[in-house]
């Protein structure tokens, strides 16, 4: 796994040991002996994850000023420190640390915590639907909404202890749960938490990890972040742990303050990446649809046409097409406005959408045009569709946003496609609608309000 790592010691022996490690573990680290020298890094390029072994002084000072600026704002950050006065390591987890390691460092429990956060930024910039890319990650949220945290542990005790414990330091729902009932009742819809708690030994030697695991491969938690619980006796885990998706670990000597300081990071991160992901799917929502009436936009009408045709050259079944144009609707925008005429367009696509059938595709062509492909549908298929999408917005005036109500009709024009094997799909699917376009101006020529079927001279 490659990787660009930017080690930061005052020691230039600790430098150069470190440096070698991680370069032998195929990682690209470069090194700055002082919180200057980084910064003057920093601001060429930014790497995937910053090591720090200085004093508690600069150490911070130099988390302060990762957090500070937008491109380093949600870099991965792990500490190296020896055992300083009390609360040191909780000061560095608030000044935005994600992970603080008591020296001497295990080597492998290092390369497994890197390995760890490699692993999570590679599957977040590979993933459409939840971006991130190192120097364009959003800062941190102004407000961060109360998160839902379960606590998983053998003993019921135990997890009551903690609950205890983290509620006086986080405002996070928390909530205990038996082992037996942990995966039924996280995985049920609407119960998704933000983070997971879970004790390795549940309740035999390495079942936390099992279940984590199994947590993870379901949609309802698999954006979770999960923290296990390790007892002395379970620290030969920890590389284990991380491979296998775990976020942090909590062993037996952090305090209460701590774990609720990581949760509230990894809370917080789940949460932003929750966000990336809705946003991203409003974006490909938006791309498919018309953002005023819901429908399919003309973009994405034209790709299906072509593959109605392709599916019908395929299994030998035609479709019809309707081109439905509101008449006369100039006349709403300029008598009542563009308002009115939007609150028209929105009412005349929900009656077409329940005019049509179950499966039929409805799209806003632009302005006041519409068309819908009816796979399977004959002609006549097609006209009484046409006839009843014609009487559902006639029958009843359209209210507009001044108070009143108004008339409204539509003429469609109707053609079907019985796809040809020897012929580009693209092709067919133009010369479809030209025929409908026809069969719509026969329509608006000969009095509007009307369905006029295309039918070939052959």
């Amino acid at each position: 796994m490659t990787g660009r790592l930017l080690i930061v010691d005052d020691a230039p022996t600790n430098r150069i040991v470190l440096k070698a490690k991680l370069a032998a573990a195929g990682y690209d680290p470069v090194v700055a002996s002082d919180t200057a020298i980084a910064l003057g890094l920093l601001r060429t390029s930014t790497p995937d994850l910053v090591v720090i072994d200085l004093s508690a002084r600069d150490g911070l000072a130099l988390i302060g000023a990762l957090r500070a600026r937008a491109a380093t704002a949600q870099l991965p950050v792990v500490i190296m420190a020896n055992e300083g006065p009390p609360g040191l390591r909780a000061d560095y987890l608030r000044a935005g640390a994600d992970e603080v390691l008591a020296k001497p460092v295990d080597d492998q429990h290092l390369l497994a915590l890197i390995r760890s956060h490699m692993r999570h930024i590679a599957l977040a910039v590979a993933d459409p639907t939840g971006q991130y890319l190192q120097g364009l990650g959003e800062g941190p949220a102004s407000f961060q909404p109360q998160g839902q945290v379960a606590l998983i542990t053998a003993r019921p005790e135990t997890a009551l202890r903690l609950k205890r414990d983290l509620s006086a330091h986080c405002r996070d729902r928390i909530t205990a749960l038996p082992p037996d009932e942990a995966l039924a009742c996280l995985t049920r819809p609407g119960h998704a938490p933000d983070a997971v708690v879970i004790e390795v030994d549940l309740p035999e030697a390495g079942g936390g990890l099992r279940l984590m695991s199994e947590l993870q491969s379901r949609a309802t938690t698999c954006h979770a972040r999960f923290v296990l619980l390790v007892s002395a006796g379970t620290q030969v885990l920890a590389s284990m742990a991380y491979d296998l998706g775990a976020h942090a670990l909590i062993g037996p000597e952090t305090s209460a303050v701590e774990t609720a300081l990581r949760l509230s990071r990894l809370i917080g991160q789940k949460q932003a990446a929750d966000r990336r992901r809705a946003s991203v799917q409003d974006s490909l929502r938006l791309a498919a649809h018309d953002p005023l009436t819901g429908l399919y936009n003309r973009r994405y009408i034209d790709q299906q046409l072509v593959t109605a045709v392709q599916d019908g050259a395929r299994d030998g079944k035609g479709f019809a097409v309707l081109v439905v144009d509101l008449d006369r609707f100039k006349r709403v925008n300029d008598n009542w406005g563009h308002p009115a005429g939007d609150a028209v367009l929105v009412a005349v696509a929900e009656r077409m959408g329940q005019s049509l059938r179950r499966g039929d595709m409805l799209a806003r062509m632009g302005g006041e045009e519409f068309l819908a492909i009816l796979p399977g549908a004959s002609l006549a298929d097609a006209r009484a569709i046409g006839e009843r999408l014609c009487h559902s917005i006639e029958a009843l005036p359209i209210a507009v946003p001044q108070g009143h109500s108004i008339p409204v009709t539509v003429s469609v024009g109707i053609a079907a496609c019985l796809p040809c094997p020897l012929r580009a799909p693209v092709d067919q699917a133009r010369e479809v609608v030209e025929h409908a376009d026809r069969a719509l101006l026969y329509a608006k020529s000969h009095g509007r309000n009307r369905v006029t079927v295309f039918r070939s001279a052959a």
